[in-house]
């Protein structure tokens, strides 16, 4: 069994006992997982040895949230709030699903990116109207099988009308624009239910790597015995059950017009906050929303700088950690971000939560973020036990950086460097199960410039048939943002949902 020994390097572990507070010592890489961690350590006479000096070792990035089905659409769309880029993004107009060489390399893509820059776990919602084929979903498990990516996989499940999951749309939008959305009968929970069944059968647990985790979207956008036969199969096959709820305040109002109570509360009285419960955002939960969300142990993937692009707000980080949420950092999909890259992550959630009142004492510690981009993202996709931090027994996921690099000089707090000024730029080795996925600025899984020349050459017509979607649904467009309007000039009772940072 092959072992690679890193001597003499300053490690990062995130684990229990020392967590960000660095450390020098040895570590030992056997197969696929960490044998041990101390000095002085032997490997044996065809180990590969890695000299550690200056070089700084930590656990490989998690990326709670994203969605490969965007990754074409980087760089297109800007100050839009959600329920009007969903137009674009999310057509409800469609054509034909993606061809699958394209879907093959949209994930590649993401995959490759996301490595390039220190992730070596990511849970992809990826979209695939307009139903879920086992045979597409295991086209995303190629493609990240290939680039040697560990990641949960979903196709997002939905099937309450668009026009049912937001509040007001029946009454704004003209009945002869509603006309045009006849999405066929609505998908029934148990051929979803087979749907998963059938994936967890052929494609859960590939390479040792991959995993299929349950996504129905949205609480708004599914139904009470959907979600219900979601959270059974989660928790029957151990997985997140993994979801957005209250992104945006137009959602906080769905839940009080639909409802009569938040989404959480909602949620909660269908028995649906659990451990396995991840929830994607969680910007405008009220403080008795994150005491139910705390007593039943849930995750959320906090993605700061899609909110702030979307203009969704900012979630109320200290609060949630307080009450005994899990937190993972996300980066939402690259056409709401507009990369993969969790260090930026990492340092937007570092000031804007400082941004959010005078109270310095809660603004979040960079130790605390670096927490989330590790440790705390593998719990929200319940690997906990298997990435996030360097403890023997683990599997060998893990970044390599250069120390004597200007993100780290002069070297004041690792912990800072790490959150305010690196950006990806240092790291020479990327290992995922301990295999070298990147080495000296080269993927050595994938040809990368063989993939991004046939990126090049096949995804323009893609991007000219999608700016044709574009313009079908921008008839959708004053409905949408006077959805938008109303929901966001509501006063919500008792200023229980704060929208704020602390």
């Amino acid at each position: 069994m092959r072992e690679i020994l890193i001597r003499n390097a300053t490690l990062v572990a995130m684990d229990g006992a020392r967590g960000a507070t660095p450390f020098a010592a040895d570590i030992l890489i056997k197969g696929s997982e960490i044998k041990s961690i101390g000095s002085g350590l032997a490997a044996g006479p065809d180990a590969q040895i890695i000299d550690g000096r200056g070089k700084l070792v930590m656990p490989g990035l998690v990326n709670a949230h994203t969605h490969s089905s965007e990754t074409f659409l980087r760089g297109r769309y800007e100050r839009m709030p959600l329920e009007v880029w969903l137009l674009y993004a999310y057509p409800l107009l469609m054509n034909d699903p993606i061809g699958e060489r394209l879907l093959y390399l949209r994930s590649l893509l993401l995959a490759m990116g996301s490595l390039r820059n220190g992730v070596t776990t990511l849970c992809d919602d990826f979209f695939d109207p307009p139903r879920h084929d086992l045979d597409r979903l295991a086209t995303v498990f190629r493609a990240y099988d290939d680039a040697g990516i560990r990641a949960n996989v979903s196709s997002a499940a939905m099937n309450v009308h668009t026009l049912d999951a937001l509040p007001f749309a029946r009454e704004v939008m003209p009945l002869a624009l509603q006309e045009l959305l006849d999405f066929g009968p609505p998908m029934s929970a148990e051929t979803y239910a087979d749907y998963c069944r059938a994936a967890f059968s052929s494609l859960h647990g590939m390479s040792g790597r991959l995993r299929f985790m349950i996504a129905p979207s949205a609480p708004q956008r599914c139904t009470p015995d959907l979600m219900a036969a979601c959270m059974d199969l989660a928790v029957d096959k151990h997985v997140p059950f993994h979801t957005h709820i209250l992104e945006t305040k137009t959602q906080a109002v769905t839940g009080l017009v639909r409802h009569g109570k938040s989404l959480i509360a909602y949620m909660h009285d269908l028995g649906l906050l659990k451990r396995n419960t991840t929830i994607a955002h969680s910007v405008w939960v009220s403080d008795d929303d994150i005491e139910l969300m705390g007593q039943a142990g849930v995750s959320i993937a906090h993605n700061a700088v899609s909110n702030l692009k979307l203009g969704a707000g900012i979630a109320p980080i200290r609060r949630l950690l307080d009450a005994g949420v899990t937190v993972g950092l996300g980066t939402d999909g690259v056409s709401s971000n507009d990369t993969s890259r969790i260090f930026d992550v990492m340092r937007v959630a570092g000031l804007v939560h400082s941004a959010a009142g005078p109270d310095y004492e809660r603004w979040l510690k960079a130790d605390e973020i670096l927490a989330m981009a590790t440790i705390g993202g593998a719990k929200t996709a319940m690997l906990e036990q298997v990435t996030g931090s360097l403890e023997v027994g683990k599997s060998a996921d893990l970044l390599v950086l250069n120390m004597r690099n200007y993100p780290f000089q002069p070297l004041n707090d690792i912990a800072k460097h790490l959150v305010y000024s690196e950006n990806g730029s240092s790291i020479e080795t990327v290992m995922v199960a301990g295999r070298v996925v990147m080495q000296d600025g080269r993927l050595t899984t994938v040809d990368e410039q063989a993939v991004l020349n046939e990126i090049s050459e096949l995804v323009p017509a893609y991007l000219a048939e999608h700016a044709e979607l574009e313009r079908r649904n921008a008839i959708f467009e004053p409905a949408m943002a006077q959805i938008h309007r109303m929901a966001t000039g509501m006063d919500l009772p008792l200023n229980r949902y704060q929208g704020d940072m602390v």
